[in-house]
């Protein structure tokens, strides 16, 4: 969250691949601030554990406002476009991790958590040789593990709404992310450094990854 404060102030709200500052708000840049202060306060509170309900809550609705305010009006797009559907999905994932640590909205938060995998595996199952192209050459069966982790969102999502094996899901969902972030993120973020959209994707999977170790507990 701290990573994403930082960012959104770096860029003034023009981040690519997951906008929290609508482009249209008057007083663009004094939202986009405001958004990455209330993340940065928000991460480190969570963080340090000193306020951190306070801190989770200011997360959460950071990112439900982005739905609010700029997915929502284009919610007709996510039928037939995979993009729409992950920059709809991502902010709604991170913010129910958030409201998990909160303790607020518990069962709508675990709902939704489980429906946005489900998602992201259908979604998988759509691209799977796109998929693919990003698991590192070394990795052998790379379009085995892209159907492999499409089938595991859906186990995971269906597990989580059902609350059937729903600590074990969570947790291997999270380890999923997180292996995801050692192995095909950093790797391309420090071949690019500067590519924004790659420190987004990386970020996302280290905060799906924590919400669902939050879920886990």
């Amino acid at each position: 969250m701290v990573a994403f404060g930082v960012q959104n102030i770096f860029y003034t709200g023009f981040v690519k691949g997951l906008e929290i500052t609508p482009e249209w708000a008057p007083a663009h840049t004094f939202w986009a601030y405001l958004d990455g202060v209330l993340l940065m306060v928000g991460g480190i509170g969570i963080a340090i554990r000193v306020k951190a309900r306070l801190g989770a809550v200011m997360v959460a609705a950071v990112y439900f406002a982005s739905v609010v305010f700029l997915r929502i009006p284009r919610i007709g797009l996510t039928v037939h476009d995979i993009g729409e559907r992950t920059v709809l999905f991502e902010p709604l994932t991170i913010g129910c991790g958030a409201l998990f640590l909160a303790g607020m909205f518990l069962p709508a938060a675990r709902v939704l958590f489980g429906i946005s995998m489900i998602v992201y595996g259908i979604d998988h199952f759509q691209v799977l040789s796109f998929i693919a192209t990003l698991i590192p050459a070394w990795i052998p069966g790379r379009l085995f593990w892209s159907a492999f982790t499409g089938a595991a969102f859906i186990a995971a999502g269906l597990c989580i709404i059902t609350r059937w094996q729903m600590r074990l899901a969570s947790f291997l969902l999270g380890l999923m992310f997180f292996l995801w972030v050692v192995v095909v993120h950093a790797p391309r973020i420090a071949a690019s450094p500067h590519n924004g959209n790659e420190w987004n994707s990386g970020l996302v999977a280290l905060a799906i990854c924590g919400a669902a170790w939050i879920l886990a507990e």
